[in-house]
């Protein structure tokens, strides 16, 4: 298996003849969107950096595409026409395929939250994410993560957009999974609490992941204030740099 991470929580599993395009966000600097916040982060329309030079040919190469929400730092305009204009077949949860069909996407499989299906010759299941800290969390609408088991292949599990919860620590304790990506930025919009784990749930994230933790989504979108070289001073202080990667945009990680 090969993970190229892309940029913000844009990456592309590649496995045997499958290339899977997760939330893309392709649009050039400053195209899909606003600022998410205006006063307590610098105002900068999003995304705040460009896609890396090196991701055409990968891009060029996808055979299908995981959407986990319909925010638009995860599938932008450019993402939309991208997949429209090659017709790749999407998956995503059951609660946006309606929202999805209707911006003319081929979505051709959904998920369930704890039902585990067929998947590119493999195994997925949806896993319930929560998207912020207290009462913010309700308009952040739904959020589904992913579990994945492919055939000669590490699992995988994709946390998405969430802060750490029962069911965040249920698959990382009774799954095992081998990999496990957490989003990492600890978004936070001008009012309310965190849209993403703190700093604290990020670390146990780590700790109680069996394998090998990917941390994305950060510096890529202007309300997410962690740097990946604070998180990585952290990681070394809690004696974790051996079990985490924090890619650059544009990394290949094999694993």
């Amino acid at each position: 298996m090969e993970i190229h991470h892309i940029r913000n929580a844009t990456m592309i599993i590649e496995t045997g003849e499958h290339v899977i395009l997760v939330d893309p966000m392709l649009g050039a600097r400053g195209t899909a969107g606003p600022p998410f916040t205006l006063f307590r982060f610098k105002p900068k329309r999003n995304p705040i950096v460009d896609l890396p030079d090196n991701c055409q040919p990968i891009l060029n190469k996808v055979t299908h595409c995981l959407i986990t929400h319909k925010h638009p730092d995860h599938i932008d305009k450019a993402a939309e026409s991208f997949l429209k204009e090659k017709n790749i077949p999407v998956t995503c949860s059951a609660l946006d395929e309606s929202f999805f069909k209707k911006k003319g996407l081929n979505v051709v499989q959904v998920a369930n939250y704890w039902k585990r299906d067929g998947f590119l010759g493999g195994k997925i299941e949806g896993i319930p994410a929560r998207h912020g800290y207290g009462f913010v969390a309700k308009p952040m609408g739904n959020v589904m993560g992913f579990y994945f088991e492919f055939e000669n292949e590490p699992s995988l599990y994709l946390s998405s957009d969430t802060i750490y919860t029962d069911d965040v620590d249920k698959v990382l304790r009774d799954y095992k999974p081998d990999i496990s990506v957490v989003a990492s930025g600890t978004a936070q919009l001008d009012v309310f609490q965190p849209l993403l784990m703190r700093i604290d749930d990020i670390v146990k994230f780590a700790k109680t992941a069996p394998g090998k933790v990917i941390a994305n989504h950060l510096e890529a979108v202007n309300h997410c204030p962690t740097k990946r070289s604070y998180l990585k001073a952290r990681f070394e202080q809690e004696g974790l740099s051996d079990k985490t990667f924090i890619p650059e945009d544009g990394e290949l990680i094999l694993v």
